[in-house]
C-alpha cells in the first residue's frame, strides 16, 4: 500500500496499472467508513500476494485529484487497469464483496498459463510447455484446450497417452476435422509401435495362471510398450495371488507405472482405486 499525490499519481497509478490492477482508495482521516474499509483493503492486498496494488488518496490533502475523479462521497474506490478506470464502488463493502470486486479485475491464471504454454511450444521449448500444461490440467482437468495441446505434445513420445487424452475430449471437439485427424494419427502410431508379447509367455500363463514370474515378464513387456492398462492388469493379478511374491514386486511396479502413466490421470486413478480395494 502506498499513499500517492498529484505529482506521483502518474507513476504510482497509471504506470503501475500497466503491469497489475491498481485500486485507488479515496479516503479522509475523519471518515468513519474509511477506517473500516482501509485496513480490510490492506489485508487483502497482502493476501493476494501482489496480484493487485493498493494506492490511497487523502482527499483532504489531494483535493485536485478528488475533483478530477469527481469524488462526491468517501470512501470511493476506483479500479485502474492499463491506465484506465474500469470499475468503482462507494462505501465500505464487506470482505466477500470486496473479494468479488477484486477477482473480476484479475487475469484468469489458467488463461495466462495456456498462453505461456502456446508461446513455449512456438519457441520449441517443449519442456516448459509440458510443465505449464500439467499445471493447468492439475487445477482444471476438463480444460479442453489444455488437453488438446498436451495430447499434441505427447503424440511423438507417447502416442498411447495422446490417444487416451484425445478420446476423452468432448464429442463436439472430436468432431472437428483437425482433431479427428489428430486422433487418426495417434491410433496409427499406437498400432505401428505395438509389439505383440512373445507367444510362449502368453501360453505359460494360459497353462499355469499362477505362474507369477510369467505375469511379471508380460507386465514388463507391456510397460516397455507404454501399454499401461494390460501391464497393470497383470501386476494387480500378481498382488491378488501373492502379495509377497518377489518382495511385493507387483505392488511396487504398479506404483512405478502410476508415475510413468501420469499423462493419463483417469487411467491412473482407476487402477489406484482397484489396488486400494484389493489391499484394504
Amino acid at each position: 500500500m502506498i499513499e500517492t499525490t498529484l505529482e506521483r499519481f502518474q507513476t504510482d497509478v497509471i504506470d503501475a496499472s500497466m503491469n497489475q490492477p491498481v485500486l485507488v482508495d479515496f479516503w479522509a482521516p475523519w471518515c468513519g467508513p474509511c477506517k473500516a474499509l482501509g485496513p480490510l483493503l490492506e489485508k487483502l492486498e497482502t493476501q493476494y500476494g501482489g496480484r493487485f496494488l493498493l494506492v490511497k488518496v487523502n482527499t483532504d490533502a489531494e483535493q485536485e485529484l478528488a475533483q478530477h475523479f469527481r469524488i462526491r462521497s468517501i470512501p470511493t474506490v476506483f479500479a485502474i487497469v492499463n491506465g484506465q478506470p474500469v470499475d468503482q464502488f462507494q462505501g465500505a463493502l464487506p470482505e466477500g464483496q470486496l473479494r468479488e470486486f477484486i477477482d473480476r479485475l484479475l487475469p484468469d491464471p489458467v488463461a495466462a498459463e495456456l498462453e505461456q504454454a502456446m508461446q513455449a511450444l512456438e519457441a520449441g521449448d517443449r519442456e516448459t510447455a509440458e510443465a505449464l500444461l500439467k499445471k493447468v490440467l492439475a487445477t482444471s482437468p476438463d480444460n479442453e484446450t489444455a488437453r488438446l495441446l498436451y495430447a499434441q505434445l505427447l503424440l511423438d513420445g507417447d502416442p498411447g497417452a495422446a490417444l487416451a487424452m484425445l478420446e476423452a475430449l468432448d464429442e463436439p471437439v472430436k468432431a472437428d476435422p483437425q482433431v479427428a485427424g489428430l486422433i487418426a494419427r495417434a491410433r496409427e502410431r499406437v498400432e505401428a509401435g505395438r509389439v505383440a508379447p512373445p507367444p510362449g509367455l502368453v501360453e505359460r500363463i494360459d497353462k499355469a495362471p499362477a505362474d507369477l514370474q510369467a505375469r511379471l515378464e508380460l507386465a514388463r513387456h507391456y510397460i516397455d510398450q507404454k501399454d499401461w492398462a494390460p501391464a497393470l492388469e497383470q501386476l494387480l493379478e500378481i498382488v491378488r495371488r501373492d502379495r509377497g511374491f518377489d518382495d511385493d514386486i507387483g505392488r511396487k511396479t504398479m506404483i512405478e507405472v502410476f508415475d510413468k502413466a501420469s499423462a493419463q490421470p483417469q487411467l491412473v486413478s482407476e487402477w489406484r482405486r482397484r489396488l486400494s480395494s484389493l489391499l484394504f
